[in-house]
C-alpha cells in the first residue's frame, strides 16, 4: 500500500555486516527507549523528541536505494534503536513494506514492549534479535530500571509463534558474569525451540564520549571490559546447554 501517512522519529541509518542479522544489513535506528541500561552505548537515542521525523514512504525510498545491494549480499533490513517497539505502528508498516520488496527483516528489541508487537507485525519479521540483559531479577532491575518478566514472556511468545530468534547477552564484569544467573538463562533459552544462536557481546566503553557530549555521567565508567577468558567461559556455559554461542 502506497502513500502511508505513518510518521516515525529516526535517529540514523547505517550499513553493517555480521552484527545486526545475517548478511549485509540496512540498519535503521529509531529514536526513543523505555530502558536506561547502565552500559548503553547510544544515550543519544533515548528520547523520541531528538529524532528526525520521517514518513514510511521516505524511509522506504531510502531503503529502496540499497535494496538490491543488501539482497545480493544475503542480507536485509534491521530495525533497532533505541527501541523500535516504542514506535510499533511505524515499525510494523516499515516491516510490511520491506517484505513487499522481498527483503529479509530483523527486529532488534529488548522485548520489554513485546506486548505492543501484534501478530501481524511479527508475521512480517523474519528474525528477532532479543536482548536479555540478565537473568537475575534484581540485577536486571538495577541495570535497566525495568522488570525482566515482559522480555521472558515475549521470548516464550516468539517460540510459540515459531519466529526465529537470536539472543543477545552483553557481558559486563561484576554485573552480568555471575555463573549461576548465566546457567539459569542458558537453561531457559535451551528450552525454546526457535533460538538460532546466542551472541555474547563483550561490554565496551565506546559510547563514553556521547555521555560527555550530552553532559551526563557514564554509569559504568569504572568496570573493566571482559577478558577473552571470561568471554569464552560464558560462551561455554551456553554451549553446555546445547546452544550455538558466539
Amino acid at each position: 500500500m502506497k502513500g502511508a501517512v505513518t510518521t516515525g522519529r529516526i535517529h540514523s541509518w547505517d550499513l553493517s555486516t555480521g552484527v545486526d542479522g545475517p548478511g549485509t544489513r540496512f540498519v535503521l535506528f529509531l529514536s526513543g527507549c523505555p530502558l536506561r541500561c547502565l552500559y548503553c552505548a547510544n544515550p543519544d537515542t533515548w528520547h523520541m523528541r531528538d529524532g528526525t521525523p520521517m514518513s514510511v514512504d521516505e524511509v522506504m525510498e531510502l531503503i529502496g536505494r540499497h535494496a538490491a545491494f543488501v539482497r545480493a549480499a544475503g542480507g536485509g533490513v534491521t530495525l533497532t534503536g533505541g527501541e523500535p517497539l516504542l514506535q510499533h505502528a511505524f515499525t510494523a508498516e516499515v516491516l510490511r513494506r520491506c517484505k513487499e520488496l522481498g527483503l529479509h527483516t530483523a527486529l532488534d528489541t529488548s522485548g520489554f514492549l513485546g506486548a505492543a508487537a501484534d501478530d501481524r507485525l511479527l508475521a512480517d519479521t523474519d528474525l528477532v534479535l532479543l536482548d536479555i540483559k540478565s537473568f537475575d531479577l534484581a540485577t536486571y532491575r538495577r541495570l535497566t530500571t525495568r522488570q525482566l518478566s515482559p522480555t521472558l514472556n515475549f521470548a516464550t511468545r516468539l517460540n510459540r509463534l515459531g519466529i526465529p530468534a537470536r539472543i543477545r547477552y552483553v557481558l559486563v564484569p561484576g554485573w552480568t558474569d555471575d555463573a549461576e544467573a548465566i546457567e539459569g538463562l542458558a537453561g531457559f533459552v535451551a528450552g525454546l525451540g526457535n533460538v538460532e544462536q546466542v551472541d555474547v557481546l563483550p561490554f565496551h566503553k565506546l559510547g563514553a564520549p556521547k555521555y560527555e557530549a550530552l553532559g551526563i555521567p557514564f554509569p559504568l565508567a569504572d568496570p573493566p571490559v571482559p577478558d577473552a577468558g571470561l568471554v569464552e567461559r560464558v560462551r561455554g556455559q551456553f554451549r553446555g546447554h546445547g546452544l550455538k554461542a558466539y
